[in-house]
């Protein structure tokens, strides 16, 4: 399993945010995560790669055993996983290929050959294989959200953990952005993905889980199961569940 969780409890802070959570997931698995603004999808998604420290239950992510991992060997396990955010998060005073530089360089990439060499496959990936010299303020929000996801594959991840990663983009390239995700999960990279996007689950069938009560529940059924009881957040709802939970 590329992620196992068993009776796990997750803590903002002293604050119980989710318990008894049990999880698998296998290489190649897409699933989606939904639930209830402030139900706990974001500190499920920080204690897997590691921003929140797991005080109770058993957790391997990557083959890294989150209860007994140290601080110091956090950015290893990282390195073991691409995170592709809502908001892009790119570095603004730079072009793409720097952007994907940085990221290898903070990685413990030297050469400079295999560097070139690995910017240029993944941006090949994402069909943006001509765009290395621009900003992204020169860049669509589509575009934006592809080099994060050349950036989250930089290192050859076994497990991509996507926030929202279509919550800023309008319904086609929304699609689009679905397409490539499933693309990349079909080359034996599982994909966790935090989502609100109802008409994108019923277009992209898979499975799901949420959070709900407390917990991490299996759904059953059509993403209409899944979504019942759930509303679709506000964009400032979403930045303050990112910050709180």
């Amino acid at each position: 399993m590329i992620i196992e969780m068993k009776a796990a409890s997750i803590y903002q802070q002293k604050n119980l945010v989710l318990q008894n959570v049990d999880i698998t997931i296998k290489p190649g698995e897409f699933v989606y995560l939904i639930g209830k603004t402030g139900s706990g999808k974001s500190s499920l998604l920080k204690t897997l790669y590691g921003d929140l420290p797991l005080k109770e239950g058993e957790a391997t992510v990557a083959d890294f055993d989150l209860n007994a991992i140290k601080r110091r060997k956090v950015p290893f396990l990282r390195r073991k996983l691409g995170i592709v955010f809502q908001d892009f998060q790119l570095l603004t005073d730079r072009n793409v290929n720097d952007n994907l530089l940085f990221v290898l360089k903070a990685t413990g990439w030297k050469e400079k050959t295999k560097i070139e060499e690995r910017i240029n496959e993944v941006l090949k990936s994402v069909g943006l294989e001509n765009k290395g010299y621009k900003f992204p303020h020169e860049l669509s929000g589509g575009e934006q959200q592809r080099v994060v996801i050349a950036r989250a594959l930089l290192n050859e991840p076994d497990l991509i953990l996507a926030d929202e990663p279509t919550g800023n983009l309008d319904p086609e390239t929304s699609e689009e952005i679905m397409k490539l995700l499933f693309d990349i999960s079909k080359k034996g990279k599982a994909i966790l993905m935090a989502t609100h996007d109802f008409h994108l689950m019923q277009k992209f069938p898979t499975r799901t889980i949420k959070c709900e009560g407390s917990t991490v529940v299996e759904v059953n059924g059509t993403p209409n199961t899944a979504f019942q009881n759930i509303t679709s957040p506000s964009s400032e709802e979403n930045r303050m569940e990112g910050e709180n939970l």
